[in-house]
């Protein structure tokens, strides 16, 4: 190669120009008569306004993955509070539905046992109040068991009644717990009467009705008549309802009526009762026949006269 034709200028590297000083003079005076121009007579407003205006769709294409991310995850944070909301908010409900049904409860348990208070003061004999624990374990029997026994002055043959009338009688005493047959058990039975007519009689237990039984097929009963307590058992005091009349069949071929009754008490869904004490316990005792001592013949009086 030609040694004229080398290239012996010295690389960009190692070439001169101004030194750093005046570079740092130079710049340092631009921008400070651009700062002075900038404040006294407005020249880079113009720029400015340019620049904004061309460089705005850069800044809003690039806003676009950041907005999207604030977004995105904004949302998810409010689905994730809202379903943790509706999770509370049904929390609270079922609370809320588990107190309507206990206040419904409560309001109906309140108003029966103000009819047992109101039904108190008018009976004639001592009472208790007392509360069904749970049904006898016999299938083929109605009866429940009370919390109140022999303990608490409980009386075997007590009549148990609620608010709206008669609904037993305590068959069994126990120390702290008593056991009541149920009017409807079939083994049960109570003397009635019918104040329309004034005719007594006698209801029976089917196993989940009553039945007035051994009533002539022409006795004067109608559909509808109420039966209470006669008293005449000395049980039960008179006038406490027993059932009403719903059936009645008169048969030519026998002499008897079937009447069926509905009970005016029942024990499903009745919590507290009152245990009367029996009339026979307020009855004051029968006296006792008097043993009859020997009658002895009267002596017959000495013959005049006569010496002894």
């Amino acid at each position: 190669m030609p040694l004229g034709t080398l290239d012996r200028t010295p690389p960009p590297f190692f070439r001169q120009g101004h030194s750093a000083l005046t570079k740092l003079v130079f710049f340092s005076a631009l921008a400070l008569f651009l700062m002075v121009a900038d404040t006294r007579f407005k020249l880079t407003v113009p720029l400015r306004a340019a620049l904004a205006t061309v460089l705005n769709p850069v800044e809003r294409v690039l806003l676009v993955p950041v907005e999207a991310w604030q977004g995105g995850s904004g949302y998810v944070q409010g689905l994730r509070g809202a379903l943790a909301n509706e999770e509370r908010a049904r929390e609270q409900l079922a609370r809320q539905s588990e107190r309507a049904s206990h206040v419904e409860q409560l309001m109906a348990e309140n108003a029966r046992l103000r009819s047992l208070l109101e039904l108190k003061p008018a009976l004639p004999v001592r009472s208790q109040a007392a509360e069904i624990l749970y049904d006898a374990a016999d299938p083929y029997s109605r009866k429940v068991v009370v919390d109140r026994g022999a303990t608490q002055g409980v009386k075997l043959g007590a009549p148990v009644i609620a608010e709206a009338g008669v609904i037993g009688q305590v068959t069994r005493v126990y120390p702290l717990t008593s056991e009541v047959t149920l009017l409807v058990d079939k083994d049960a039975a109570i003397p009635v009467l019918n104040p329309r007519t004034q005719q007594r009689g006698a209801a029976f237990g089917t196993g989940g009705a009553l039945e007035l039984r051994f009533m002539a097929a022409n006795a004067d009963v109608q559909a509808g008549d109420v039966l209470t307590t006669s008293g005449v058992d000395g049980v039960y005091p008179p006038g406490l309802a027993v059932a009403k009349v719903a059936t009645i069949e008169r048969r030519a071929e026998s002499g008897f009526a079937r009447i069926g009754l509905t009970p005016a008490a029942s024990s499903d869904g009745v919590r507290h009762i009152l245990l009367l004490e029996p009339l026979l316990v307020q009855m004051p005792e029968r006296p006792k026949a008097e043993e009859s001592a020997p009658v002895k013949p009267k002596g017959k009086g000495k013959a005049k006269g006569v010496a002894p």
